[in-house]
């Protein structure tokens, strides 16, 4: 089984740049550096909201719904194993979403406590086991799907940002650096030929360090010397390479269904990348995207016409320190 993350995206406020010292102008590699039976942990939180517009008086398949979700967790990552192939670790892990008594929530000033009567929690003991392939690709995944689906959301952000320096140049990269690629998309949908057009840069090192959590689910910088990491800014572009008038996926045109419209989006990606660990140490999406697209059979009866606006927020923090770790 082998699953690609993509975008979805978040807010970031910067640090105090670093002066830009002289070694900027040589090639740093950013993969982390893992070993077996090291433990990393990292808060996560993801929200989303689709608002759907229908235009029909028939129902078809593959209508899109509305919805709002608002995910946050804790992931407890154990690292069995590492092995190197060209260079680039292979890594097989197991990860697993722990909870405070209280429950774990990115607190914003201002920002009420969630209710958790009404928020799913899972039972302990619901593991995923992954390996991260040469490639960057998540693949034997296993577990996964026993999550509720709140925490398979912020799993694959987790995963997406994580897995960000198998992506690089292979040859390591330098400030200033910049690259492009293209991805096409693999979540479902009515239109197709999707693809990211990905603009990538090393902007700048800066200071940075990993956080503490709170039992009330405030968090704060770690104690400690200060970490340099590399800043990396992510733009792509939802671009369609399908005709609007007939853009079709192959799994409508088996059930005889034909889809015209159009599909775009944007996201931003900020992450910031140790040099001492190449762990990431903080990470930020944001990401917005439009569908119009008519669904009807392939002879033109029975149309539905839907417009679809999303939007969605994510970041994720490396914390060295939980009330679950303290004496």
């Amino acid at each position: 089984m082998k699953r690609e993350f993509h975008f979805t995206a978040v807010f970031l406020l910067f640090a105090v740049p670093l002066a830009a010292p002289a070694s900027t102008d040589q090639r740093v590699d950013l993969l982390p550096k893992l070993r077996p039976g090291q433990i990393i942990t990292y808060l996560i939180h993801f929200e989303s909201v689709k608002k759907v517009k229908t235009e029909s008086n028939v129902a078809v398949p593959f209508a899109p719904d509305a919805a709002q979700l608002d995910a946050h967790g804790l992931l407890r990552v154990e690292i069995l194993d590492v092995q190197l192939v060209n260079g680039k670790p292979v890594v097989r892990a197991k990860a697993q979403f722990v909870t405070l008594d209280s429950g774990v929530w990115l607190k914003k000033p201002g920002e009420k406590k969630p209710n958790w009567d009404k928020q799913l929690v899972d039972p302990a003991n619901k593991l995923i086991q992954f390996t991260i392939s040469p490639d960057g690709f998540f693949e034997q995944i296993s577990g996964l799907d026993s999550l509720f689906p709140e925490q398979q959301q912020a799993w694959q952000e987790w995963a997406a940002r994580f897995a960000a320096a198998w992506t690089l140049p292979a040859q390591g990269t330098k400030v200033g650096d910049k690259w492009k690629s293209e991805q096409s998309e693999q979540a479902p949908s009515p239109i197709a030929d999707l693809a990211w057009e990905r603009d990538s840069s090393y902007v700048r090192n800066e200071s940075c360090r990993p956080s503490v959590l709170s039992l009330t689910g405030d968090f704060s910088p770690a104690n400690g010397p200060l970490d340099t990491c590399a800043v990396l800014l992510t733009s792509a572009k939802l671009t369609q390479k399908s005709s609007p008038k007939d853009a079709t996926p192959e799994d409508f045109k088996l059930r005889e269904l034909k889809t015209m419209g159009t599909a775009k989006g944007n996201n931003e990606i900020i992450t910031y990348i140790s040099l001492t660990t190449g762990l990431v140490v903080r990470a930020t999406e944001e990401a917005s995207q439009q569908m119009d697209v008519v669904v009807a059979r392939s002879d033109g009866s029975n149309g539905v016409h839907y417009k679809v606006d999303a939007a969605s927020r994510s970041e994720i923090l490396l914390i060295t320190e939980t009330p679950l770790t303290s004496p």
